[in-house]
């Protein structure tokens, strides 16, 4: 993990980036509560702490051996 990543933000679009899911799908594990939990920056944007996005990327390559 980054050294800041627990005060990074990304975006919703980086976040698929990085995940490589669709914002769409993105939105629907959001809304089913598997994907962290958004930051709100203002009434129409949202971002996501960057070491959570990771983590959460962690936790699905680690599932796969299990």
């Amino acid at each position: 993990m980054h050294d800041n990543d627990n005060l990074t933000l990304v975006s919703l679009n980086r976040a698929a980036e990085m995940t490589s899911l669709s914002r769409s799908m993105l939105n629907r594990y959001r809304a089913e509560g598997r994907f962290p939990k958004a930051v709100s920056l203002g009434e129409k944007r949202v971002a996501f702490v960057a070491a959570e996005v990771r983590a959460w990327i962690s936790d699905r390559i680690a599932a796969r051996a299990a």
